[in-house]
């Protein structure tokens, strides 16, 4: 399986309850390496811009009002098959359907409040990751 890298998001609700370093550990403890990482608060509208791939859908101003109601922290994971590691490590977007040990079992609050978002494909986490950081920050 070949090293990839990955755009992962502590969204609001986790990093209101002071979860960074919890979820982090699951990360690190699947084999994942943190090569990039800040905590930022995000406005609307660029949450929309990250997001607008889901424009049309009816959470689309939900979304983008929670994204940009606290901190986040945007990071940058690493390691083979970082993917897919990282959506089995997040788990279900549901946390009703998520495994028992996934971030998202653990700690979500609801399905629009689910702790955590990760890129769903090469191409995707290529995208998001240059949306918030530039080569120079990306340190592995």
């Amino acid at each position: 399986m070949a090293v990839e890298r990955t755009l992962s998001i502590i969204k609001p609700d986790a990093t209101n309850r002071n979860l960074t370093g919890k979820i982090n550990a699951k990360f690190e403890d699947a084999g994942l390496r943190i090569v990039a990482q800040k905590r930022i608060q995000l406005t609307k509208a660029q949450a929309g811009e990250f997001y607008a791939v889901h424009k049309e859908r009816p959470f689309y101003d939900e979304l983008c009002e929670f994204m940009a109601s606290a901190p986040v922290v945007v990071q940058v994971l690493e390691g083979e098959g970082a993917i897919a590691k990282n959506r089995d490590v997040m788990g279900a977007t549901n946390p009703a359907d998520a495994a028992a040990g996934t971030i998202r079992a653990e700690f979500a609050e609801s399905v629009g409040e689910n702790s955590v978002h990760g890129s769903d494909a090469p191409e995707t986490a290529a995208v998001e990751i240059a949306y918030f950081f530039s080569g120079l920050e990306l340190v592995g």
